[in-house]
């Protein structure tokens, strides 16, 4: 499977990053050999399991220009790198805390001219700066994530200018996680302001099912 399932749901990319998502495919399956960051047998549904799946983040909030994001235990990528790409006006840094991967990461952003992407070999709790939204994807149950990175979301929303003014993102601070299965239990501490989305509303493959975006604001 190629990058065609990315263009097919974001038909509005630019040359730059039609070029930039055309290229993860190879980059990653050579740093596989290397450095196994994704399961052998799933090196050939990249851009399915891996790629769109982390752009789901974007059907839920379109980032505005000048958004800061952290992406805590993001492995060699993801969702950090897909989302830089996709939202080249914002700023993204890629945390986790094998150097390995994080290795990985940087590489690929090199290798593709990604600018607005600093992955860095740092585990959550020794992270410092504030951000907009932390990202991650299935790293580990949403409480525990909440109590580790609640001290890196800023009290401040983040506001990009516009004709009609200062505007901000469509949703407060907070959390946006990737994740499956049954979250009954991991989300009843938040059951009142947690909000899941079912992947497959946006993406109709087989695979999106049980999918789900959890926004938490904080």
């Amino acid at each position: 499977m190629n990058a065609e399932i990315v263009y097919k749901y974001f038909p509005n990319l630019t040359d730059i990053q039609l070029q930039q998502f055309a290229a993860l495919g190879e980059l990653y399956r050579d740093w596989n050999t290397k450095i196994n960051v994704i399961s052998r047998k799933d090196i050939d549904q990249l851009y399915q399991h891996h790629v769109l799946h982390s752009l789901a983040i974007a059907k839920i909030i379109n980032f505005r220009p000048g958004t800061r994001i952290l992406d805590f235990g993001t492995g060699g990528g993801f969702p950090g790198v897909p989302l830089s790409i996709l939202f080249p006006e914002c700023q993204f840094k890629l945390i986790d805390g094998t150097g390995k991967k994080i290795r990985v990461a940087q590489e690929v952003c090199n290798a593709i001219g990604l600018k607005n992407c600093a992955p860095t070999h740092l585990r959550g709790e020794d992270e410092k700066d504030k951000y907009d939204f932390i990202v991650s994807r299935a790293v580990m149950p949403l409480p525990d994530l909440v109590k580790l990175m609640r001290k890196n979301i800023s009290k401040t929303s983040q506001r990009s200018a516009s004709p009609l003014g200062s505007v901000k993102n469509a949703l407060p601070n907070g959390v946006l996680c990737l994740k499956g299965g049954n979250l009954q239990a991991e989300l009843q501490p938040y059951h009142k302001i947690v909000e899941t989305t079912d992947i497959s509303r946006f993406f109709k493959e087989e695979w999106f099912k049980e999918k789900y975006v959890i926004y938490l604001p904080l």
